[in-house]
C-alpha cells in the first residue's frame, strides 16, 4: 500500500529537515547516533552507502570541516577531508563531496575507492541502504542482511584500525548472527534504534565501534 503523502508531510521530523535544509527526515537519525555515540570523532576520511537524496552527506560535510579546526593537536587529524557518496539513484550535488552513481557492491566501487581516497585507509563507513521491502517481514529481513554483510566485507577492505561502521539492519531471526560477526572486527558494537525511526519500523542500526 503506497504511503500518504499527508501524513508525510506532517511527521516532526520531515518538517524539521525542511526547515533545517536538510534533504531528508533520515538526518535526524544520524544526528541522534552522533549524539549518542560519538561517530565522527576524528572522522576526515567519509563513505556514505546508499547516499541519495544525501542527507547523510550534508551532515557528514559539516561535521568533517568542524573537525578541521577542532582536531588540530599532535594525535590523528588532516588537513583536509575527503567524502564519497554513492547510490543506484542520483544524488544532487554537494559542495566538497563526491558522489557516484553505481553499485557499490561491485570490484569497480572498489577500484573508485581507492583512486579518491588514493589509497588511504577510511576513518568512518556509514549505510543508511536497505533493500526494497517485498512486504514479508521474514525474508527481508534475510535479504537486508545479506547487504549488510557485503558492507561489513567493504569496512574490512577499507576501513582504518580503530575505524568506525553504522549500518541499517532490520530486527529479526538473524539479528544475533549479524551482531556476532561485527563482534569479531570492532572492539565495541551496539544497537540502536534513533527517535527519528519511525514506531512501526522495524529498521535498526547497528554501530561497530574501534575496527579491530
Amino acid at each position: 500500500m503506497p504511503k500518504d503523502p499527508h501524513v508525510h508531510r506532517n511527521d516532526p521530523h520531515y518538517k524539521q529537515a525542511k526547515q533545517k535544509g536538510f534533504r531528508a527526515r533520515s538526518a535526524y537519525k544520524l544526528l541522534d547516533i552522533q549524539k549518542r555515540f560519538n561517530i565522527f570523532k576524528r572522522a576526515f576520511y567519509i563513505l556514505d552507502l546508499g547516499s541519495a537524496p544525501g542527507s547523510w552527506l550534508q551532515i557528514s560535510r559539516k561535521i568533517a570541516e568542524e573537525n578541521l579546526e577542532k582536531y588540530k593537536d599532535q594525535y590523528y587529524h588532516r588537513d583536509h577531508f575527503k567524502i564519497l557518496g554513492v547510490d543506484l539513484k542520483n544524488i544532487s550535488p554537494i559542495d566538497d563531496v563526491k558522489t557516484v552513481k553505481m553499485d557499490f557492491n561491485t570490484p569497480e566501487f572498489q577500484n573508485e575507492i581507492e583512486i579518491f581516497f588514493k589509497s588511504n585507509k577510511l576513518d568512518i563507513i556509514l549505510s543508511d541502504a536497505s533493500i526494497n521491502k517485498s512486504g514479508n517481514k521474514f525474508s527481508d529481513q534475510i535479504r537486508q542482511n545479506q547487504l549488510c554483510y557485503s558492507i561489513l566485507e567493504i569496512a574490512r577492505k577499507n576501513l582504518r584500525y580503530k575505524g568506525i561502521l553504522v549500518l541499517k539492519t532490520f530486527q529479526g531471526q538473524d539479528f544475533n548472527k549479524l551482531m556476532k560477526q561485527m563482534k569479531y572486527e570492532f572492539q565495541i558494537v551496539k544497537s540502536y534504534k534513533p527517535k527519528a525511526s519511525k514506531k512501526g519500523s522495524n529498521e535498526i542500526y547497528i554501530i561497530g565501534l574501534k575496527k579491530k
